[in-house]
């Protein structure tokens, strides 16, 4: 028997499926090609293309603002005045049994919110002192109260947020949207994401990564001080005629390649090349926010040439303004355990909301006066929320905090077709359980993919036989925070 022939009957039929001219790869690779679905003789197609939704959406593009870490939504945004009337208390009995937190055991004690409230804007929301600019903006928010998930450690929490799992490997909510609507602008990214406070988020690129679907859809992390995206300038000797031609001879290599074995990530890696060629002209021109007007700088805080929230936020304007159709933003230091002064619901609280409550406030001003706000999606949030009692290990410190805390908490969303100026769901009287229309991670995905114009059951990839989709099995639209 010769060696071809021992490899043949080797092959399991998933292996023969998998090599044969009617396979997955060839198919996919047909769905990418031109219409008669054959490599020679055409063009490749780019997969970021922009592509027709299911139905008319109210969103075009997102800006997802994600405090790292989880913010202690008791001192922002849901106001308890009766667990301020019990504040020191024993924490029921009721609200512990079963449960698990990731640093309290034994009787905690309840503990009220340090902060002063206040109903803010015409629609009366209710917001506390941490926040004094986002008062402002109060009738564009839609505050989500009732918000759950099954997660209390800060990775899993954070991969179920963005890929509908707590473990990696599935395609994050970016790559999704990229995936189903491709991009307004074939000379940047569809889907940018942006880091400040000096932290990769909790779930690592796993967050902003592509799972099982083509790479060319994951999130291409830009920064805002240095060179924008890493590895993309011409390395000493090469100028810009070199690169092309070097690029002209990768394209003819990978589209032999494409031909003979029909795998969809060599097009992947062909518009990968030529979008890092065209970004190396883009990039910088977007993400130079200096050609911004002195006084739009000093509404963010920005400091060109800096990395912070602030630029950040500038700069997820001018992403989406240039076309850019998802932009994620994540900022490290919203773990308020109350370990030390820095996160503490005081002093610790007011210094960091100082870093994000300004330049978010100008975002979605900015946004507003140039008509792009009504189309654009943001939202904000953390992975989960914060215990409506004390921190275990800082019971009897001075510096007030809160543990991680699942089971409910809130998010809030402005434009995009949201209605502002509105409270979404409530928590019971002291902040444990959601009382009225309990609204789960999956139904927030449900309802972002909804107002892009998508159906979450049919925005689906098929992969290892079957079909995923984000939202797995679960998620409800939220129907009635649609404006």
């Amino acid at each position: 028997m010769n060696f071809q022939q021992q490899i043949l009957q080797a092959q399991t039929r998933r292996h023969f499926l998998k090599g044969s001219a009617m396979g997955l790869g060839s198919m996919a690779l047909a769905t990418m090609m031109k219409a008669d679905g054959s490599a020679a003789g055409t063009e490749v197609v780019n997969p970021l293309a922009p592509k027709d939704s299911h139905f008319t959406a109210k969103a075009k593009r997102v800006i997802y603002l994600h405090m790292t870490g989880s913010p202690p939504h008791l001192d922002l945004w849901d106001y308890k005045p009766e667990l301020v009337k019990h504040s020191g208390k024993d924490c029921p009995n009721e609200f512990l049994e079963g449960k698990r937190f990731a640093f309290t055991s034994g009787v905690p004690k309840l503990m009220g919110t340090p902060r002063k409230f206040k109903q803010r804007g015409d629609g009366g929301v209710w917001m506390s002192d941490a926040v004094p600019n986002l008062h402002e903006v109060a009738d564009e928010m839609c505050v989500v109260r009732s918000m759950y998930t099954e997660q209390f450690n800060h990775a899993p929490a954070e991969l179920l947020v963005y890929t509908g799992s707590p473990r990696s490997g599935r395609p994050s909510l970016g790559a999704w949207v990229t995936y189903g609507l491709g991009t307004e602008n074939e000379d940047l990214p569809g889907f940018v994401v942006l880091i400040s406070s000096g932290v990769q988020p909790n779930g690592g690129k796993n967050s902003f990564g592509s799972g099982f679907i083509p790479s060319v859809y994951q999130g291409v992390q830009c920064r805002s001080k240095g060179d924008p995206v890493l590895y993309s300038s011409d390395p000493a000797g090469m100028d810009r005629d070199m690169r092309r031609l070097s690029l002209d001879a990768l394209r003819g290599l990978n589209e032999l390649q494409a031909k003979e074995l029909g795998h969809p990530e060599t097009l992947t890696r062909i518009a990968q090349y030529e979008l890092a060629y065209r970004m190396q002209v883009s990039v910088p021109e977007v993400m130079d926010i200096t050609k911004e007007p002195k006084h739009i700088i000093e509404s963010y805080g920005a400091t060109p040439g800096g990395s912070s929230l602030a630029n950040n936020c500038l700069l997820a304007r001018r992403l989406v303004e240039a076309g850019v159709r998802y932009v994620q933003l994540f900022d490290w230091g919203w773990d308020f355990h109350g370990t030390g002064a820095g996160t503490g619901l005081t002093s610790g609280l007011t210094n960091k909301c100082a870093t994000m409550d300004k330049p978010v406030a100008a975002l979605i001003k900015d946004l507003k006066q140039r008509g792009l706000l009504e189309d654009t999606l943001i939202v904000w949030g953390g992975e989960f929320g914060r215990t409506p009692f004390r921190e275990g290990r800082t019971a009897k410190s001075k510096v007030l905090g809160r543990d991680h805390f699942p089971d409910c908490f809130s998010m809030w969303m402005a434009g995009g077709g949201v209605k502002g100026g509105h409270a979404y769901g409530a928590s019971d009287e002291l902040g444990f359980k959601p009382a009225e229309k309990k609204t789960h991670i999956h139904d927030l995905q449900a309802t972002i993919l909804h107002l892009l114009g998508f159906d979450h059951e049919k925005l689906t990839y098929r992969f290892q036989g079957r079909d995923y989709r984000l939202t797995d099995v679960h998620g409800e639209v939220m129907h009635d925070i649609i404006a």
